[in-house]
């Protein structure tokens, strides 16, 4: 069997744990955020913080269930399938989207018992057990954090501030 840790598996609070830290990082890099700062780009071919912040939050709502059921095919709530990247969102409603996200995601890893996390699941990296592709998906927070932060150190080096 696939070992997440070693020697050992993967537990849910470790996991929980991991998510929780995650959210203080996302949290610092999105304080104080502007409207403007959403769609700024550092060029014409990078990303935005709007469609990292959307891609996090449907990621919650649809990637991270599934990894939950152990099912890549099973059918989940989800978000709008025009959400990622929807120019429309204002920042308002955009952070209470993402505070609500927080809050699902963390219920759904409360469903999550430790023996559930050694189920197998066949998914984009081959037969794996859930407790890889959960790490897999909540590590994407730290991920995407650190991508937040980079835009915003650019966008504030650029303009000299």
């Amino acid at each position: 069997m696939y070992k997440i840790f070693g020697e050992k598996m993967a537990k849910i609070d470790t996991i929980k744990e991991f998510a929780e830290l995650g959210f203080t990082r996302l949290d610092r890099a999105l304080a104080d955020i502007t409207e403007e700062q959403l769609d700024w780009k550092s060029c014409s071919e990078a990303n935005t913080i709007r469609n990292i912040l959307t891609h996090l939050i449907s990621e919650w709502y649809g990637f991270i269930p599934k990894i939950i059921k152990g099912d890549k095919d099973a059918e989940v709530k989800g978000v709008p399938e025009d959400y990622v990247g929807n120019m429309n969102l204002s920042l308002e409603k955009l952070m209470k989207d993402y505070e609500a996200a927080k809050k699902h995601l963390i219920e759904q890893l409360n469903k999550v018992k430790d023996e559930d996390l050694n189920k197998e699941m066949d998914w984009f990296m081959g037969k794996r057990p859930v407790a890889f592709y959960l790490m897999l998906g909540v590590s994407e927070i730290i991920h995407h954090e650190g991508q937040i932060a980079a835009i915003r150190g650019v966008e504030k080096r650029l303009k000299g501030l």
